[in-house]
């Protein structure tokens, strides 16, 4: 089949209505239906069907990216079992959450501690189910992507690219630090996954951060005595530098001479600015433009380090308006094309 970029979306099944299958693909994305831990708003498990429904309706011309409507991009199948089991966690965990919020204690209540042990082990056998598919495509010289969902849901993934035994640096674009211990009694805890990914990935050698404004004390301690592993551009201060004068290209390459020469990216939709991303999970006051952010990864997609895989999550959806999904969609294709820029820059 051919794809014509200058005509009507096809809703073919894949993202973007792109004529490739997943032996085709030098890139592969996994979508995750899952917001099981999510504490504030739920509804971004239905992010990437709404971000692929939206996908057809872009346009493919890509100013730095010629002919960027011929990468090889596969969206693998959203799974409607895992948004079961989400769905039914979720009612549960509502009501959990609200107990935590009253001043309940877990240790007094079996039922809580109950629920506890059945998501735990429900987010652990996700993680490894990702972390098994991944490795299988990483095997076949894929790059690999996570659509999610909550920020949880790319630990397998990056579990698997430490599995391979190469050091690397998880760029993460966020609102929030998520180095949380176990939010909430969640062990894998949208909070938490910046915390997992130091405690189980020792070839993840440097974690830069940009774009921080919500954060607990315990969060700033763990940075503080990180001894360098991790860096912070938090919010406020790249505010104060910019309004003194500093430029984001020279931020942008302070951000990128922290990072090493292999890079994944952690996109969270909440560092934008939250009147991109309404109905996020937990939307922050402050963050960026969307084209800020695309200047950040086509400037890492040419710096000369690789782009090891990435994750876009956190992307909410709304009954009266699919704006989130349509910023999310637009955000997953400058990844991919900011991807297939440094694929074709690092291949020889």
């Amino acid at each position: 089949m051919t794809f014509d970029p200058n005509g009507v979306g096809i809703a073919n099944g894949n993202l973007f209505g792109f004529p490739v299958t997943e032996q085709e693909a030098n890139l592969v994305i996994i979508p995750i239906p899952w917001d099981a831990t999510a504490s504030y708003g739920k509804g971004t498990s239905k992010g990437p069907q709404a971000i692929l429904d939206a996908s057809t309706q872009l346009d493919f011309y890509h100013p730095k990216l010629d002919k960027a409507y011929e990468t090889k991009v596969f969206m693998t199948e959203i799974s409607s079992e895992w948004q079961e089991i989400n769905d039914r966690l979720c009612s549960e965990g509502c009501d959990y959450i609200a107990f935590l919020e009253d001043g309940g204690v877990v240790d007094n209540h079996p039922k809580y501690q109950q629920f506890l042990l059945e998501i735990n082990a429900a987010s652990n056998a996700l993680k490894e189910n990702l972390k098994s598919r991944a490795k299988e495509l990483i095997a076949q010289g894929k790059i690999v992507a996570v659509l999610g969902g909550e920020h949880s849901t790319p630990l397998g993934l990056i579990e698997a690219l430490n599995e391979t035994g190469k050091e690397f640096g998880v760029l993460q674009i966020d609102a929030h630090a998520d180095l949380r211990d176990a939010y909430e009694g969640f062990e894998q805890s949208h909070a938490s996954i910046m915390f997992n990914v130091l405690q189980n990935c020792s070839n993840m050698v440097q974690l830069t951060q940009v774009g921080i404004r919500d954060i607990a004390e315990s969060e700033v301690r763990l940075i503080e005595n990180s001894k360098g592993r991790v860096k912070t551009f938090f919010d406020w201060h790249l505010k104060e530098q910019q309004f003194e004068g500093k430029i984001w290209a020279d931020q942008v390459r302070e951000i990128i001479s922290n990072l090493p020469e292999r890079v994944y990216v952690s996109f969270d939709i909440d560092g934008l600015n939250p009147e991109l991303c309404p109905n996020t999970g937990t939307p922050v006051a402050g963050g960026f433009q969307l084209e800020q952010i695309n200047y950040l990864l086509f400037e890492l997609a040419q710096s000369g380090r690789k782009i090891i895989g990435f994750d876009l999550n956190e992307v909410g959806t709304s009954d009266d308006s699919d704006w989130d999904a349509n910023v999310g969609a637009r955000a997953l294709w400058n990844l991919v094309c900011a991807t297939e820029k440094n694929r074709q820059l690092t291949k020889k």
